[in-house]
């Protein structure tokens, strides 16, 4: 009777190990603060995230918002990773560290690090897209508009045999033509507009400094080999007119690219209407049939 009570507590430990081995395997992997260049005395570092029980998967590159001075990588986009696809959010050079273009130096540099680790971390180094909100998704979609662009691309980390393109950009709410955003902007948006413009093109209004200006702004690079877009924007944004985004939808439908975008009625400038269940769906649907899954 003993011999049989042992051997049943021997199996069930054995059962719960594995069940608990089992259901670790089958969480997100996250790995925090990957060093991907250094510039001057700091290094510059991402966030990866690999979705559970998904092998190989297509990997988003997530750009945070917040006018380029402020916030950080700890903003990412989860909503990608419970998708099923893999997740890098960047950390790069913020306006108060460094003008334009710093920070799509930055940005191209990591990608051109992901896509060379791609068989250390597992993920897709051919299905890569990039995303990003407000300040964010502006970079985002300058980096996708620019592959190649020689003034764009930079120095910086290394791994230069390496592509800095995308497969596909996912564009929330950010500016797209720097020239003529304030024209469009409410006075609200004058107010927090005109100073991140300011330091982002360092210290000067962007009519001053106009070609810097069109430098930054995706609508000036739109050409034929550019990747699919899709855009999510309010049509309550008070701090970016949503003309931002029509702006960048006539270019590429002028360029006979394939372009989607999406009004969020009733929206402001961000929010839960943008990562609610219809919305991510939408984003999913984007992203498989550009980058699979």
């Amino acid at each position: 009777m003993a011999k049989f009570t042992w051997q049943r507590i021997i199996y069930l430990f054995i059962a719960i190990l594995a069940f608990a081995i089992a259901g670790a395997q089958e969480q997100p992997q996250t790995l925090k603060d990957i060093p991907f260049a250094h510039v001057g005395n700091k290094d510059l570092l991402l966030d990866l995230y690999m979705p559970a029980g998904v092998e190989e998967p297509p990997l988003v590159v997530w750009i945070h918002g917040g006018a380029w001075s402020r916030g950080s990588k700890d903003s990412a986009q989860m909503g990608f990773v419970d998708s099923g696809f893999a997740l890098a959010s960047i950390g790069y050079r913020l306006s108060g560290e460094a003008r334009f273009p710093a920070p799509i130096h930055d940005i191209k540099a990591s990608i051109r690090f992901l896509r060379a680790m791609a068989p250390r971390y597992g993920y897709r180094a051919d299905r890569i897209a990039i995303s990003g909100s407000s300040a964010g998704g502006h970079l985002a979609a300058l980096v996708g508009t620019t592959n190649d662009h020689a003034a764009l691309e930079g120095r910086i980390g290394g791994y230069f045999d390496q592509s800095s393109s995308v497969q596909a950009i996912v564009d929330y709410y950010g500016p797209t033509n720097l020239n003529s955003i304030l024209a469009q902007s409410t006075p609200h948006g004058l107010n927090v507009r005109v100073p991140a413009l300011e330091l982002l093109l360092g210290g000067k209004p962007p009519e001053t400094v106009s070609k810097l200006a069109e430098l930054a702004s995706p609508v000036a690079h739109v050409d034929a080999n550019d990747p699919p877009l899709l855009m999510l924007h309010g049509d309550q944004d008070p701090q970016v007119p949503i003309n931002q985004s029509h702006e960048l939808q006539g270019a590429y439908e002028k360029a006979g690219l394939t372009v989607y975008f999406n009004v969020v009625h009733g929206a402001g400038h961000g929010g839960k209407a943008f990562v609610n269940t219809k919305n991510m769906e939408r984003v999913r649907t984007f992203l498989t049939h550009t980058i699979g899954k």
